[in-house]
């Protein structure tokens, strides 16, 4: 096994798993704190989801051989920042986070969950997905509009270096950040002491509460997020590189690993995407049978990186909280224009996509109930119609 180990692999894995960290830890953050995280359950949060991804990482891909690369759920926590605060704190959403592990461990247990996941209209799961990402999407421009300055700088920086590399921008964005962080905000007294008592890694407990508006409002939107747009997605981008590995014991695992982060503020874990066609492609290694060490060292890069949580936070918690949404509405961009295009491509399920989005995107809480659980039931309502519709229409 060691003798597989190669500067090549290594090196791959190390940017995998630098740019799945730049590239979406702040929408991380922003989304703890949507659903109540204070500063310390956020850090902790994610000091959780980093060391679990990198475990997982390390585990699967030692254990099978395979380059199986894992992320924390970006989407998820992009629909965790727009959900808004919960009846009940915190608390609560930790007891969805756990709930929501479950679900996933159960999908990869029991097929027909899988299936039901699978199955769900893909016009749809990408609305909806449009619609939670939109609200961070314009983050950048609002950035801009509250101080030029401090705006422009973190928004060029992404638009040159993506000219050259589209996975450098959002590090290219994040460098930029920390630019105007260091030159253009003012930092209280004692930041720096404070910087270097949060070197210690933040582990923060916390006592979950299961309520059935944690369930419908985060659990449910959270699991059909994740498996919908990192689960599946990345199971895909295995077979794309003919890894043909069955999908359901990965689910399992890292349904497992989600749950063990869970307690301390990690929401999810899953299959990764992006980060994976790095650890899985040519790139990696001309031998395919040797590109796992690529997700293990990847998986190495998460756990260091989760044990500076603190650090990072803390740093993070300086700035102005709009720029911090900037960067995370970078990082979003992409996935906010594939998962617009993939639902209105469609036109049977066109109408039924622009009001999942519409009602998902609105923000609107009924019953304590985010609008992302709302906008997929009006969606599906109007798509079923649709359907019921047109195949009456149908000459028998």
């Amino acid at each position: 096994m060691l003798r597989d180990i190669s500067p090549q692999s290594i090196f791959m894995g190390l940017l995998a798993g630098f740019v799945g960290t730049a590239s979406s830890f702040a929408v991380v953050l922003q989304g703890l704190a949507g659903v109540g995280a204070s500063p310390e359950q956020a850090a902790s949060g994610l000091m959780a989801l980093s060391i679990s991804m990198g475990l997982c990482a390390i585990v699967l891909s030692l254990k099978t051989r395979l380059p199986i690369s894992i992320a924390w759920s970006t989407p998820g926590a992009a629909l965790l920042a727009t959900s808004g605060a919960v009846e009940g704190g915190f608390a609560v959403a930790v007891g969805a986070f756990i709930v929501c592990a479950i679900l996933i461990i159960i999908s990869g247990i029991w097929k027909p969950l899988g299936r039901a996941v699978a199955g769900i209209p893909a016009p749809l799961a990408n609305a909806m997905l449009a619609g939670v990402l939109l609200g961070l999407c314009l983050a950048p421009v609002k950035a801009v509009a509250f101080d030029p300055l401090l705006g422009l700088p973190i928004v060029i920086a992404w638009i040159v270096m993506g000219r050259f590399n589209r996975l450098l921008a959002i590090p290219a964005a994040l460098l930029a950040f920390v630019a105007v962080m260091v030159f253009g905000v003012e930092f209280p007294e004692n930041a720096i002491a404070d910087l270097g008592s949060a070197i210690a890694p933040p582990v923060e407990f916390v006592m979950p509460e299961f309520t059935l508006t944690g369930l419908i409002g985060i659990a449910l939107p959270l699991f059909i997020v994740t498996m919908a747009s990192q689960n599946i997605p990345g199971t895909a981008v295995l077979r794309a590189n003919d890894y043909d590995t069955p999908p359901g014991p990965l689910f399992t695992v890292t349904g497992i690993f989600s749950l063990l982060s869970a307690p301390f503020g990690g929401h999810a874990v899953n299959l990764a995407a992006i980060t994976a066609a790095l650890c899985a492609g040519k790139d990696a290694h001309p031998d395919p049978s040797k590109r796992y060490w690529a997700a293990v060292s990847g998986g190495v890069f998460y756990v260091v990186f989760g044990l500076l949580a603190g650090l990072v936070t803390a740093f993070i918690s300086l700035a102005p909280g709009v720029l911090i949404e900037a960067v995370a509405g970078l990082a979003l961009i992409g996935a906010f224009a594939g998962s617009a295009v993939a639902a209105f491509k469609d036109e049977d399920g066109r109408e039924a996509a622009a009001v999942t989005f519409i009602v998902t995107a609105a923000g609107l809480t009924f019953y304590g109930i985010s609008g992302a659980f709302w906008g997929l039931l009006a969606g599906g309502l109007i798509y079923f119609l649709t359907h019921l519709r047109n195949g009456k229409k149908k000459p028998d």
